[in-house]
């Protein structure tokens, strides 16, 4: 039965109207960004199907092209729906992180960062340069792929955050096997860079670890 045949109450778009978005399951949510299904599908049970398959909302979110259009019903089109989804969030809560203090909005960070690494399936470090009121001034992407040479790397967070006028960073890189506590290697680079940071009057305020569903804080832990 497709949807149009439901009882008026239960179809996605008219609960919305009525409830509200919050009282939308993600499948829900997803038919109505969809619009339509395939056949033998209506457009909730395809979205089921692609959470499923996909594992999570956040992953259907994040997937690549050749994977997303190996599925039936999904295209070019819906590919670059689901990318401009993600990136309207991202945008979204960089606004928010650009407008007051990071350290008093832990979890909008949290949100933030798993936007931006929580989906990349190869290791990528990212700095969010700081103003004096701990307000987001950029994100700014500093390695994609191990880097082996720390001694450059520090020389070019430390480059890129006096260019920006940011006395305060946030490092934060994702690890793609989704293991969410920090490495002794991870643990040992932050050490370097604060040390290295604070010669320039530089604050390194923390440093994350990202999965596609959990952030791990290095100062909640101590190790900053």
């Amino acid at each position: 039965m497709s949807i149009k045949h439901w009882p008026e109450g239960e179809r996605p778009r008219e609960k919305l109207l009525q409830l509200g978005s919050t009282s939308l399951s993600d499948a829900e949510l997803l038919a109505i960004l969809l619009r339509t299904g395939i056949v033998g599908m209506s457009a909730v049970d395809l979205a089921r199907h692609l959470i499923n398959r996909f594992g999570s909302l956040s992953a259907l979110m994040s997937t690549n092209l050749s994977e997303l259009t190996a599925v039936k019903g999904m295209g070019i089109a819906s590919f670059t729906q689901f990318a401009v989804v993600k990136e309207i969030g991202r945008r979204i809560l960089h606004e928010d992180l650009s407008s007051a203090p990071l350290l008093n909005r832990p979890q909008i960070v949290a949100d933030y960062l798993r936007l931006q690494l929580g989906g990349e399936q190869v290791e990528v470090c990212i700095a969010l340069l700081l103003n004096q009121q701990h307000q987001l001034i950029q994100t700014i992407e500093l390695a994609r792929g191990t880097v082996n040479q720390n001694t450059v790397y520090i020389r070019e967070i430390a480059r890129l955050a006096l260019l920006h006028h940011a006395p305060a960073i946030i490092l934060a890189h994702n690890h793609p096997g989704q293991t969410q506590q920090p490495s002794s290697a991870d643990i040992e680079f932050t050490s370097i860079l604060k040390q290295a940071l604070a010669l320039l009057d530089i604050v390194l305020l923390d440093h994350f670890i990202v999965t596609r569903h959990h952030t791990t804080s290095l100062a909640a832990l101590g190790l900053v």
